[in-house]
């Protein structure tokens, strides 16, 4: 997504811009803040790139920028005082190829989460099904920004894409994104608790992927600034062991799964043997597999639905609740 022209109404000298820079870096390496937050500020609100950067914005007579200078110092101010995310100050983000609106009503779409799109990418590729998977329906269940939701869609053009969050502002933001990068006939967005939404869909689900609430609530607050002062807890709080959101999309989801329909889910280091565990002891998944992140922690697992049907009992109790 780029600027017009139009959208540039301050013109800032490219010496002034440059001082600024060399300054706004010493303050983030003083408030422990990556240094290259300062270029992703100035190429989020100035017509800048990064090579105009590597060569030096001083040898420019004027900046085309979105905010006067004084409003740009403005701005990295509360990043450094305040510890805004600057993707909340830039109000976008890139995640694989897309370019996403994020605002606090959403969680700021992590690098580590597109390796949920690469895994569904290979469980379809290797499962003895993967032809009828990539043209069936798809649901990202939470899906905030709406990142998973359209990464699904471009890697699977010919399947039916759902995307639901209880949080209508979160499904506003989603269906913007959607529409900005070329998605919003692909994606059909559902607004409701989890599986609510789809009662239509029981035993038609190809796949399910999540990256739900994980977080155990006594360690929210312990969360960097960035994340506990600007993030939505909804999205963060998953009960008091973390596990609340994951043990209810893995009791349901085989009302909702075709047989052998996917259960793909991102969790928090040190979840993913209790949550294989859980999975187990329902009988109603196999093929259960926990995989790494690019830093070899435990940071996703799958499963596939060994059959469409209601969930099994686990301790003389129904695994079917209703958060």
């Amino acid at each position: 997504m780029s600027l017009t022209p139009s959208q540039f109404p301050y013109q800032i000298s490219g010496q002034r811009l440059w001082e600024w820079r060399q300054q706004a870096q010493q303050q983030a390496q003083t408030a422990n803040i990556p240094s290259a937050e300062v270029d992703w500020l100035l190429q989020g609100l100035c017509q800048v790139d990064r090579l105009t950067l590597h060569l030096g914005i001083a040898a420019q007579t004027t900046i085309p920028s979105t905010v006067s200078l004084q409003d740009l110092q403005r701005c990295w101010q509360q990043r450094v005082r305040d510890r805004v995310p600057v993707q909340h100050l830039v109000g976008m983000t890139h995640w694989r190829t897309f370019t996403l609106q994020v605002s606090p009503d959403v969680l700021i779409p992590r690098p580590e989460t597109e390796i949920l799109i690469d895994l569904a990418v290979e469980l379809v590729s290797k499962h003895p099904n993967g032809a009828e998977l990539a043209q069936g329906i798809w649901v990202d269940m939470g899906t905030g920004s709406g990142a998973i939701a359209l990464g699904l869609a471009r890697a699977f053009p010919q399947a039916q894409i759902i995307a639901t969050d209880i949080s209508y502002e979160a499904l506003a933001i989603a269906q913007h994104n959607a529409q900005i990068n070329g998605l919003g006939d692909h994606i059909e967005f559902r607004q409701g608790t989890w599986f609510k939404p789809l009662t239509a869909w029981q035993g038609q689900l190809a796949g399910i992927v999540s990256n739900p609430p994980y977080i155990p609530s006594e360690l929210i607050f312990n969360l960097q600034p960035e994340v506990v002062d600007h993030e939505p807890h909804l999205a963060l709080d998953g009960g008091q062991d973390g596990l609340a959101a994951v043990r209810h999309l893995a009791a349901t989801a085989p009302r909702f799964c075709i047989g052998g329909g996917l259960w793909l889910v991102e969790l928090m280091m040190g979840q993913a043997e209790e949550v294989s565990q859980f999975l187990q002891a329902t009988s109603a998944y196999g093929a259960i597999t926990i995989h790494p992140d690019l830093a070899g922690v435990e940071r996703f697992i799958s499963a596939q639905s060994t059959e469409a049907n209601p969930a099994k009992l686990l301790n003389g109790e129904a695994l079917i609740d209703n958060p």
